[in-house]
């Protein structure tokens, strides 16, 4: 194979399929040859699967190409004329070549592959990236400090970003910045570069090495930082990667030195800005922490320099490095074995001498006598530091003598030219080791500053002491004997003892012969009346505590005072609503209002009547308006049952988190404490206090820090 240069990227093969799969696009490098001597160019499409363990990489498509590459890029445009759905690949040839080709085309074997071609420039295009932001916009860079941005759907006409730099040489690397879409730099081989600013079509600032021993070879800008790159060396006399930032132009902000000769190729990992990939002369391929100008990785060096390394977009621990002998390579930086390659090609070799009559003379070779191979494996060590996508951002843990310990992220965010992200951990001395948390959390609701903060120590106070649900629903205002009283007072004398049945957490289910006494008054089946009972067009479930029999009835159901809601439903001639709660209530309680004639009339809380009668407490839980959650919340503390009863409150607590456009949060953390789900009810506190570390909703006096 000849030496290619390379990019990776997630495509799918077909326009109207959804299987997506890894490809690497290679074709062949210009001013390279091979043992024939050829001249013929050729663009490739291979598939990376994981799953096979096989070694080499199947090829998914190949076309021939007219010109043979200075680089090659790929990306996610698609227009509406031509199949590039699944992305187009760019190539830079000699003679001033650029060349769009269309992905999807290469894997179905299509005729329209080339679906763009232009000969603007002067010289051979080196240089190539597209705008992170748009997808339509394309950088080219070639001889005599030509620059060009092209507009994908109009591909015949381009812009400058300005007049060429003095004196004119050639441009070796352009690269878009990845927060700021208007900025644009490049860089040449005599260690220049150059920042434009695209809104105004003039460079702003000019970046260079004093030494003038820097080659330009690779640049990079910082995946998170605006205004910070990397320019790589290629002169043996200063292998170096310099770290710029553009505020402070003078001199580099660090240089990184660890290679012997000179840095062909830099790739920063968008995952990770303390991940750099570097590849060098010396056969050597590094990944540093430019924070710290520190190698965290290397790879066992090869007999080959590698001239390109890339970043996988979609796995962000694999990378890709392409040797001059033709050789394309995909490694992990969470570490592995070289086993597998090595015995793949001592196979190879093997099978190809253990042939009788290799050369098909009709005479065999003596035996072939093989020295017993003693196996070696190339350990490849993971990297130093665990990476930013499998690092925990904070954590805790409780420590001997009523400890917590705790870490998380920084109050205030890092400054651009902090090089080390300080990280803290706190050691807080609570209330645990004395054990009396009713009093800490008494404490806490008498230094509470807002009603806000009150009602979140006394949610957890509550939740510490016995029949705690019973308590949490007088903190939403519903006792019991104050809706006696008034339900007292709405029929004009006494109600009904509560029967035993009617227990809080346990509602009794239905008599065996609900069905033959419905119909027996005239009523349908359950889930016939189920059904129609819903008004068409209500979608949001509307909880009345007023002091009428509506919410008199609703607030009777929330404390589960069944006989005093039918005794209202009976006064008011709603029978149906009577019958309805009596099936609930209990055999005795059904048995005294069946005999009223049962009518489905439609109400204000007949979708209230339904989700209590068929324990339908999701779908409360999901149906009622944010306004009525403290009702929401007094059903579940009323009739779900135990196991359930976590789950129901964290989804009303999310709701309040998600839906409530931030102004429900207090009433979410509420939630998270009833449900005791401690990590959503940190979450949630966070959001509503300007501090980004949760220990401040349980610091005491013992609390220290230690850095």
């Amino acid at each position: 194979m000849q030496c290619k240069r390379l990019v990776i990227l997630v495509l799918h093969a077909y326009a109207r399929s959804s299987h997506y799969f890894l490809i690497i696009c290679l074709g062949t490098s210009a001013q390279q040859l091979d043992a024939s001597f050829s001249t013929n160019a050729t663009l490739e499409i291979f598939e990376v699967d994981f799953r096979d363990p096989s070694l080499d990489m199947k090829l998914r498509g190949s076309l021939p190409a007219s010109n043979r590459f200075h680089k090659l890029i790929l990306g996610s445009f698609a227009n509406g004329v031509s199949d590039s759905s699944s992305g187009v690949i760019v190539g830079g040839g000699d003679n001033g070549v650029i060349t769009l080709y269309s992905a999807s085309q290469i894997l179905t074997s299509g005729k329209e592959t080339v679906i763009g071609q232009t000969e603007k420039h002067t010289g051979p295009v080196r240089a190539l990236d597209f705008n992170p932001f748009q997808s339509n916009l394309l950088a080219s860079g070639a001889n005599d400090s030509e620059i060009y941005i092209w507009d994908l759907n109009n591909f015949s006409v381009p812009m400058t970003p300005g007049t060429k730099s003095q004196p004119q040489e050639d441009i070796s690397v352009v690269s878009w910045n990845r927060q700021v879409q208007h900025i644009l730099s490049s860089a040449h081989p005599s260690g220049k570069a150059v920042v434009w600013d695209l809104r105004k079509n003039e460079p702003i600032i000019k970046v260079s090495d004093h030494s003038n021993r820097m080659h330009c070879s690779g640049m990079a800008w910082h995946p998170e930082v605006a205004t910070q790159l990397v320019l790589s060396s290629e002169d043996d006399r200063l292998p170096v990667i310099q770290m710029w930032d553009l505020r402070f132009a003078t001199s580099p902000l660090s240089q990184m030195e660890g290679h012997t000769r000179g840095v062909l190729s830099v790739s920063w990992s968008q995952a990770d800005p303390e991940l750099l990939l570097s590849s060098a002369k010396d056969n050597r391929i590094l990944c540093w922490n430019p924070c710290v100008s520190e190698v965290i990785y290397e790879l066992p060096t090869r007999s080959q320099w590698c001239f390109d390394v890339q970043w996988c977009p979609r796995n962000p621990s694999v990378f890709s490095a392409a040797s001059f002998d033709g050789w394309i390579s995909i490694y992990s930086v969470m570490g592995g074995s070289l086993e597998a390659q090595q015995k793949t090609q001592a196979d190879k070799i093997s099978s190809a001498f253990n042939n009788p009559d290799p050369f098909g003379t009709g005479q065999s070779l003596p035996p072939l006598q093989v020295p017993e191979q003693v196996v070696q494996t190339t350990l490849i060590p993971p990297l130093k530091k665990p990476p930013k996508w499998i690092r925990r951002p904070a954590g805790v843990s409780f420590a001997f003598g009523g400890k917590l310990v705790t870490f998380g992220l920084p109050k205030a965010p890092a400054q651009p030219m902090q090089q080390v992200t300080p990280r803290q951990v706190f050691i807080s001395q609570m209330a645990l080791q004395s054990g009396n948390l009713l009093d800490y959390c008494q404490s806490k609701i008498q230094a509470a500053q807002n009603q806000s903060e009150e009602n979140l120590w006394n949610f957890l106070k509550v939740n510490l002491e016995q029949d705690s649900r019973t308590k949490l629903l007088k903190l939403l205002g519903y006792g019991k004997e104050e809706l006696q009283k008034k339900i007292a007072s709405c029929l004009g004398n006494g109600i009904p003892k509560t029967d035993d049945s009617a227990q809080i957490a346990q509602p009794v289910k239905a008599p065996n012969n609900f069905t033959e006494e419905v119909t027996a008054v005239g009523a349908a089946s359950s889930s016939v009346f189920f059904d129609n009972l819903v008004p068409q067009g209500m979608s949001m479930l509307e909880i009345p505590v007023t002091t009428d029999t509506d919410g008199l009835i609703s607030q009777a159901l929330l404390v589960g005072n069944f006989c005093g809601a039918v005794e209202l439903c009976m006064r008011a001639e709603r029978f149906a609503d009577a019958i309805l709660l009596a099936i609930v209530g209990g055999e005795k309680l059904l048995r005294e209002t069946q005999k009223q004639y049962f009518a489905k009339r439609k109400t204000k809380i007949s979708l209230l009547l339904s989700f209590i009668v068929q324990e339908k407490w999701q779908d409360i839980v999901c149906a009622c308006d944010l306004q009525s959650w403290k009702e929401a919340l007094a059903i579940l503390l009323t009739y779900s049952k135990h196991n359930e009863y976590t789950q129901l409150c964290d989804m009303l607590g999310t709701r309040l988190e998600l839906e409530g456009d931030g102004a429900l949060l207090n009433e979410a953390c509420l939630c998270y404490i009833s449900s005791g789900n401690v990590e959503r009810l940190v979450e949630c506190w966070v959001k509503t206090h300007e501090t980004s570390s949760p220990l401040t909703l349980g610091e005491g006096d013992g609390a220290e820090s230690v850095h």
